[in-house]
C-alpha cells in the first residue's frame, strides 16, 4: 500500500489474504478511486458478507463497516441507505455471498434500482469455505464439489444484473487496474444501482484444483482471458472462444 493511502487503513492490521489473492489488489484500487474523487470516507458505509472478499473493507478500512450475514449483504445495505439517504453505501463481497446465497437480493436490488454501489469479487468458486462450486464456476472447472468438472453453465452476472434493471453495469479484472479504478469512480457517482463484477485470482483453491500454476501464472491467465468490449466487437465467435469480455455494459445513461 502506497504511503498516500495509509490514512484509509486501520493501523496495525495483518492481511488476511492468501499469497497471490487478487483481493489485496482490489483493496488498493478501491481506496485509490475514493482518494481521487476526494470523498470523505467518514461519509461512506462499507458493507460486506461472508467470504474472502468480505475481508476487504472489514477490518481494513478506517471507516464505518458492516460485516453481515452470509447472503444478506444487500438487505443490510438497503436498510442503512433508507435510514440515512445521505450515506454513500458501497457493498464489497464475493460471488458466493452476493450471487449464490444472496442471488435473489442481488436481482431485486437491481430491479428496485436502489442507490447502492456493489462490487462483486468473482474468484470462480467458494474460496474461503473449502473451494465448492459456485454459480460463477466455468463449465468443466474442477472444485471440491465438482471433482469431474462443473457440468453447469455459469451466470453471466453483468447480463443478469443489467436485465434486472441496474443503472450502471461493468466487469473488469484486477489485471486491468486503471480501467477498474475509472469504473469504480463512475459507479460511486451514479445515482441508482451500480454493479461491477471484478475478476480476482484464487491460487489456493481455483488455481490449485485446475492446475493453473503459480500466482504469477494465474495473473497471466486472467490477462490472456480478458478482452475489452471494444476490442471484442471486431472479432469472430471463433476468436472469442474462451475469452471473458470486460468493460461497461450499461453506462448509466439508459
Amino acid at each position: 500500500m502506497t504511503r498516500d493511502l495509509e490514512q484509509y487503513l486501520r493501523p496495525g492490521l495483518v492481511t488476511a489474504f492468501c499469497p497471490g489473492c487478487g483481493d489485496g489488489i482490489l483493496l488498493g484500487l478501491i481506496l485509490r478511486a475514493i482518494d481521487e474523487l476526494k470523498i470523505n470516507i467518514d461519509d461512506m458505509l462499507f458493507v460486506s458478507g461472508i467470504g474472502c472478499a468480505g475481508w476487504i473493507p472489514s477490518p481494513n478500512f478506517n471507516a464505518d463497516t458492516l460485516h453481515t450475514l452470509h447472503g444478506r449483504t444487500i438487505p443490510f445495505a438497503t436498510g442503512a441507505k433508507m435510514f440515512n439517504p445521505k450515506l454513500q453505501v458501497m457493498i464489497i463481497s464475493g460471488d458466493g455471498d452476493l450471487a449464490d446465497i444472496g442471488g435473489n437480493h442481488l436481482i431485486h436490488g437491481a430491479r428496485r434500482n436502489i442507490d447502492l454501489t456493489v462490487i462483486l469479487v468473482n474468484n470462480f468458486l467458494y474460496g474461503m469455505t473449502g473451494g465448492q462450486v459456485a454459480c460463477t464456476t466455468p463449465m468443466g472447472a474442477f472444485t471440491m464439489t465438482t471433482t469431474e468438472g462443473n457440468p453447469y453453465r455459469p451466470f453471466d452476472l453483468p447480463k443478469l444484473v443489467d436485465a434486472a434493471g441496474a443503472t450502471y453495469v461493468a466487469r473488469y479484472s484486477v489485471t486491468q487496474p486503471l480501467a477498474l479504478i475509472s469504473s469504480i469512480k463512475k459507479a460511486v457517482q451514479i445515482k441508482g444501482f451500480s454493479f461491477i463484477e471484478v475478476l480476482s485470482p484464487c491460487p489456493i483453491q481455483f488455481g490449485r484444483r485446475n492446475q493453473l500454476g503459480t500466482p504469477i501464472d494465474m495473473i497471466k491467465f486472467l490477462m490472456d482471458k480478458c478482452i475489452m468490449k471494444e476490442e471484442a466487437e471486431g472479432l469472430s465467435p471463433e476468436e472469442l472462444e474462451g475469452k471473458i469480455i470486460t468493460g461497461e455494459f450499461s453506462d448509466g445513461r439508459n
